[in-house]
């Protein structure tokens, strides 16, 4: 995968498939996930096609950062004031479907451990 792979993400970020968008700014793009898993379901993404996590490079490390930084706001923006789980799938083996990374925010239940 490189760059230049287009995705559903890439499609939602240039606004060519609608998104229920909760949170924007220069380098990341949050939205609600269609098929959710909990009550609340919000993916974070950065606007940087990076396919997964494995593919960041030491130059991403100020957008990663970023991208824990808007879980953060993202989540406090939903209320999940007493806490939520936050995964990152990468790769197949790791239940990875679309290589863009994103960042999942779960919440508004107890989550159960292991996850699955």
């Amino acid at each position: 995968m490189s760059e230049t792979t287009e995705t559903i993400f890439s499609k939602i970020i240039r606004r060519e498939i609608p998104a229920d968008i909760v949170y924007e700014d220069d380098l990341a793009l949050a939205f609600k996930d269609v098929n959710p898993q909990a009550p609340v379901h919000i993916l974070v993404i950065p606007k940087k096609p990076i396919p997964k996590l494995t593919d960041a490079e030491s130059q991403d490390d100020a957008l990663l950062g970023h991208l824990l930084l808007t879980v953060k706001r993202v989540a406090e923006q939903a209320g999940l004031t007493n806490g939520y789980r936050l995964v990152i799938n990468t790769g197949p083996d790791g239940g990875q479907t679309v290589y863009h990374l994103h960042l999942h925010i779960l919440g508004g239940r107890q989550m159960t451990w292991p996850p699955g």
